[in-house]
């Protein structure tokens, strides 16, 4: 799989990345089969959350043996600097690890957050202690609005942000455009969630994909389709959804991947006024 660098960091990332939510409630054997497939498959991101339930301690073993071979991300969702050293301290050792290469702010999605964030206790100072620490190398979050994403990047120096550009959102929801010009003006690794999302799940219908709150692509066709959308834009990797499924039509759409044609963005454009998209902006 070829590989892209992250921002200002130097470090080359294979484009698409290993969502750590594959590993949540799978068995052993199950994730270390994934994780090792995703290896040779040529994947060097991996990312996860203490919110995805178990995927920590599940992925932790299944990627020991390739830990010094990997850039392996974590988030906290906690805003203050208590609870986030002790999300911190947990994930380090759920993932037999003792450093992680990027660690992350999850999902900020108001302004409010970033106060709590920035203000005096916030998680912020957690951030800034555990990367002189050495246990964090870089310095990153991901968010889930505009509004969020650009004032994060206006109060800190961020090493890199992990948002979700996606041809509907994108489309439909006028979102992501304001975050994309920020992060690339201020030189953030650009990481993208989403890639393969399609629509909300209607009320009445079954969710045949239990870990993804989104109505996922239906085919390895739309799959490649939205990988390219994503990786057409000024952006290293995207992480795949929760389940394997997704990694593997993501890793063969890589490998095949040539940029969004102007033709195929007019498809998709249209494509997406039909789509009860997942994210919306108004500020466009």
């Amino acid at each position: 799989m070829f590989k892209r660098v992250l921002g200002r960091t130097g470090v080359e990332l294979s484009v698409v990345g290993f969502g750590g939510i594959i590993c949540m409630n799978a068995s052993a054997e199950e994730c270390s089969r994934n994780v090792g497939k995703a290896i040779e498959r040529g994947i060097n991101y991996f990312d996860v959350a203490p919110s995805y339930g178990n995927a920590e301690e599940m992925l932790g073993p299944a990627l020991e043996p390739y830990r010094k071979n990997i850039f392996l991300a974590c988030k906290t969702g906690k805003r203050t600097k208590d609870e986030a050293w002790a999300e911190l301290k947990a994930s380090l050792q759920h993932l037999r690890t003792d450093y992680f290469d990027v660690y992350q702010l999850h999902g900020v999605t108001t302004l409010e957050e970033v106060d709590t964030i920035f203000s005096k206790g916030g998680a912020m100072e957690t951030f800034l202690e555990a990367r002189q620490q050495g246990l964090v190398r870089f310095l990153g979050f991901s968010a889930h609005s505009d509004e969020a994403a650009v004032a994060l990047m206006n109060r800190f120096p961020f090493d890199t942000i992990l948002f979700p550009w996606n041809w509907v959102t994108w489309y439909k929801g006028n979102f992501g455009r304001e975050t994309l010009a920020t992060a690339q003006a201020k030189g953030l690794g650009r990481l993208a969630l989403k890639a393969l999302a399609l629509r909300k799940w209607r009320d009445d219908e079954e969710h045949q994909w239990s870990k993804a709150w989104y109505h996922p692509v239906d085919t390895a066709e739309d799959a490649a389709l939205g990988l390219r959308f994503t990786l057409s834009k000024p952006i290293t990797a995207a992480v795949s959804p929760g389940h394997a499924e997704f990694l593997w039509w993501a890793c063969d759409a890589a490998d095949k991947y040539t940029p969004i044609t102007a033709a195929e963005e007019g498809q998709l454009e249209a494509r997406a006024q039909k789509l009860d998209t997942i994210f919306v902006t108004e500020k466009y």
